[in-house]
């Protein structure tokens, strides 16, 4: 993650994203407008800016917020392709390769139908099932490394969270890296999606397939369960909703030893993502205060807001 290069350059706005697809040879105007595309609908701007095309076949675009985002754009392309060969339901890609403008990545993605209902944990499980199953990619997949996001984003955040808390998810990334790196799984290490949460599950008319596959990883594949342990705990999943994640599943991670510590490593990166949006941004700051006081009291029960 480069600061750095995020200060570079102009602010990545809506606008900003617009004109890197107009600069594509793309329709970038909102609705409908002249040529042969009529428009772009923005779906989402985050990392990527995410907009529907409208052309004679149903494309989602993703703009890249910075040239330090290619090489995972051309991973995920990979992923994607690799993951049809598998025959494992997942987005697919609609244009091959990456299309880069002033160095922000550009990648297209067949547009998904609309979905016949919110996906499951258990609809997330059975997905899950069939990724842990796989053997390794013909190509290098990263390890997941939780924690590599926290500097960065505490850097973004700056003054807007105290010194002291900054200080304090530095010293707690630090002893979670450590610990990691000492866990031993049960589970065979492979191919993980890396943010398996039902957010990122889509149902459509022939089921659910996978989306986001851009922290695809070759590590521990108790990473995936993890997460939705800590959803039950901190962002209040329901019981009955984590029970089904764990009968389609077939095991409970909560079992392994180490599940306390992918936890741990996992809430120090969700309290200093938090951080990167206090600036301007009450909300945020309020979050973040509330999530920092729950990890230095050790209160495992107080419930974390969505962000």
């Amino acid at each position: 993650m480069g600061t750095e290069q995020e200060r570079a350059g102009p602010p990545f706005t809506e606008g900003r994203a617009r004109a890197l697809l107009a600069a594509a040879g793309e329709a970038a105007g909102e609705g409908t407008g002249r040529g042969a595309a009529g428009g772009a609908r923005l779906l989402a701007l985050g990392e990527n800016a995410v907009f529907a095309l409208d052309t004679s076949e149903p494309v989602v675009v993703r703009v890249g917020r910075g040239p330090w985002l290619r090489g995972r754009a051309e991973r995920e392309l990979r992923v994607a392709a690799w993951l049809e060969e598998q025959h494992i339901p997942a987005v697919r890609a609609a244009r091959p390769g990456v299309t880069v403008v002033d160095g922000h990545p550009l990648t297209f993605w067949r547009r998904l139908p609309e979905p016949v209902r919110e996906a499951t944990p258990a609809d997330l499980a059975a997905l899950l099932r069939l990724v842990h199953a796989l053997p390794a990619p013909p190509f290098p997949l990263p390890c997941r490394e939780l924690l590599s996001g926290v500097e960065h984003w505490l850097r973004l955040a700056g003054d807007a969270v105290p010194a002291e808390d900054a200080a304090y998810l530095r010293a707690r990334r630090d002893d979670f890296e450590a610990a990691v790196a000492g866990l031993t799984p049960v589970l065979p290490p492979g191919p993980l999606h890396g943010d398996a949460l039902p957010r990122n599950v889509h149902v459509g008319p022939d089921g659910p397939l996978l989306l986001d596959l851009e922290t695809f990883s070759d590590d521990m594949r108790e990473h995936d369960l993890t997460v939705l342990a800590l959803s039950l705990d901190r962002y209040g999943l329901d019981e009955a909703a984590y029970a089904g994640f764990v009968r389609v599943y077939g095991w409970d991670v909560r079992e392994w030893e180490g599940c306390a510590v992918l936890r741990g490593a996992r809430e120090t990166a969700s309290c200093a993502w938090v951080a990167q949006h206090a600036p301007g941004n009450p909300a945020a700051r309020s979050e973040f205060a509330r999530r920092v006081a729950s990890l230095r009291e050790g209160n495992a029960a107080v419930r974390w807001h969505a962000f």
